[in-house]
């Protein structure tokens, strides 16, 4: 398992961590890519998210799933499924939401709120925790796959995260 720790001193950090994560992407073509995002309301997950989005090639509006549950950006060749499960009821299984369909190949499933449901959620290739700092947060990045170590370990050669790198292990 692989851990790095980042402090963003500025949301301009927290977007510069999203675009980094997308040059550093390892592609999503075999199995697919499962992000956990965990943090408090306001933490960041969402702003983190559209810039991750923007710099794989998404355009056009990139709209928070805070109400719909479930927003769908095609780009280049994979599907990014951004999902908030902020609304669901403690305990909700991922049926309800028809999630299935969007696991595999050519998908990167990007989870806000997965401690939400009680199970049925892929395990994540990253789990991304975000939280406040002041005027800016720290972000705990965490393999739990070897896919997922393998984007950390070219994240961390990112000379753009390097400044905000605060802990590899």
């Amino acid at each position: 398992m692989t851990r790095l720790t980042l402090d963003l001193p500025d949301a301009s950090a927290t977007d510069e961590l999203g675009g980094a994560l997308a040059r550093r992407f390892p592609g999503a073509s075999d199995a697919g890519r499962v992000v956990y995002l965990q943090g408090e309301i306001g933490a960041g997950k969402s702003s983190l998210v559209r810039a991750f989005l923007r710099a794989c090639g998404v355009r056009g509006a990139i709209r928070s799933p805070t109400y719909t549950l479930v927003e769908i950006h095609p780009a280049g060749g994979t599907t990014f499924v951004h999902v908030d499960l902020y609304r669901l009821r403690e305990g909700a299984g991922i049926e309800e939401l028809g999630l299935r369909e969007y696991f595999g190949a050519g998908r990167v499933l990007l989870i806000e709120w997965p401690e939400r449901v009680a199970a049925g959620l892929p395990a994540p290739d990253l789990w991304i925790r975000l939280a406040d700092r002041g005027a800016g947060r720290r972000a705990s990045l965490e393999s739990g796959t070897e896919a997922g170590a393998t984007w950390l370990g070219y994240l961390a050669s990112d000379e753009r995260i390097i400044p905000y790198l605060f802990n590899l292990t």
